[in-house]
């Protein structure tokens, strides 16, 4: 049976990284619900992030998106980050949000085009310099829309060179983290569709290049799990952007559509190390709160992914590994469903008391009236959100 304290060693270990534009303004392609007390610049992120951390304790981490994040001095952020018990996360690149990229970026026919986007991807590598920040992670929206477009092999070849170039940019403790989805919004075909295709990429490139699995970037049915699984076996499993989908890239709160799912990928990270510090896989949240309030969406978000690592911490791997062993199928489910089935949310409300931490994060939040502060104190200016 596993140790119960081995467990709870394990999970207030455990380290989620957020993403500043959590905490802005965000939404869909039709509308962005604006929320009063939102963010109006990185500082006020930052802000929002350490009340995250301090209730949960495990979301020291934030990611920043450049240009949304841009500011005069980086170091300044970095250090405002410091004094809120925070450092700053992957530094993540935006190719997709100007007029010139309408046929791609780093693959684009244009040769013009594709100097300024790997031009930006450099300036994310500065920026990285003075936060010291160690993750690039890159998403490209490049693809075509029909048949005849473009050549596909020649758009790879143009990605390779590209990457390369940003790659012996790089410092010895810093890496790309390449991101892959299946579609969108390119619908014909994207340069970096799939887990197989962002491999590819970085076993060329060399160790310090690594895939992103972003949970609501695969077609349905997809066993998300067996990436995960691969990867770690391959140490090219550089982090995850957690959401939930229920149709596409929903990009809701992480647990929300499949929590099962979340546990099972989760127990093949226990599995292969990957909760090892060591292993230097980030666990990142990629969410958009469109309806929801953003602070406590983050801090529950945090908690089900606490909830499913306490619940794969819990699996018997010993006899686990026996019902392999016999061949007895029914029994190795069994093992996993029992893990599933148990409520840990008395375990991780211990934990939280242990560490001096209200049990309840998000009560804890909402009871404090800090929500209700920052809507009256964050009036004028213009609040922070995805650029749409």
């Amino acid at each position: 049976m596993p140790d119960i304290a081995a467990v709870k060693a394990a999970l207030a270990a455990q380290r989620i990284e957020t993403p500043s534009w959590g905490y802005g303004n965000s939404g869909t392609r039709f509308k962005v619900f604006a929320q009063p007390g939102v963010p109006r610049d990185p500082y006020e992120k930052l802000d929002d992030a350490a009340e995250v951390h301090a209730r949960t304790g495990v979301a020291p981490k934030v990611s920043l998106h450049i240009p949304w994040d841009r500011v005069d001095d980086y170091a300044a952020l970095a250090a405002h980050a410091k004094e809120r018990g925070l450092e700053l996360g992957a530094i993540n690149s935006n190719t997709f949000q100007d007029d010139d990229y309408r046929l791609g970026s780093v693959c684009h026919p244009d040769p013009k085009v594709r100097r300024k986007a790997v031009d930006h991807l450099l300036e994310c590598v500065d920026i990285m310099d003075a936060t010291g920040s160690t993750d690039l992670k890159l998403w490209f929206a490049d693809g075509t829309n029909y048949p005849g477009q473009d050549d596909i092999a020649g758009r790879q070849e143009r990605l390779a060179e590209s990457l390369a170039e940003v790659y012996a940019r790089l410092g010895d403790d810093q890496r790309i983290l390449l991101e892959y989805k299946l579609f969108e919004p390119a619908f014909y075909t994207t340069d970096v569709p799939d887990w197989g295709t962002a491999y590819a990429h970085c076993l060329k490139l060399g160790p310090k290049a690594q895939v992103v699995v972003d949970t609501g970037h695969h077609a349905p049915g997809t066993n998300i799990e067996f990436i995960v699984a691969l990867l770690l076996r391959e140490g090219r499993l550089g982090g995850f952007d957690f959401n939930s989908r229920f149709y596409a890239d929903d990009d809701l709160m992480a647990g929300a559509a499949d929590p099962f799912q979340l546990f099972r990928i989760m127990h093949e990270v226990i599995a292969g190390g990957g909760l090892d510090a060591a292993a230097g896989i980030s666990f990142m949240l990629d969410q958009c709160h469109n309806v929801e309030a953003k602070v406590p969406a983050v801090i529950r978000s945090v908690m089900n992914v606490q909830e499913a690592t306490a619940k794969a911490l819990l699996v018997d791997a010993d006899a686990l590994a026996a019902a392999r062993r016999s061949g007895d199928v029914l029994a190795a489910n069994a093992v996993l469903m029992d893990a599933y089935a148990t409520d840990v949310r008395p375990l991780l409300r211990e934990l939280r008391e242990e560490q001096g931490l209200d049990p309840d994060p998000v009560a804890a939040t909402l009871r404090s009236g800090r929500l209700e502060r920052v809507a009256a104190e964050r009036v004028g200016g213009a609040q922070a959100g995805w650029g749409a």
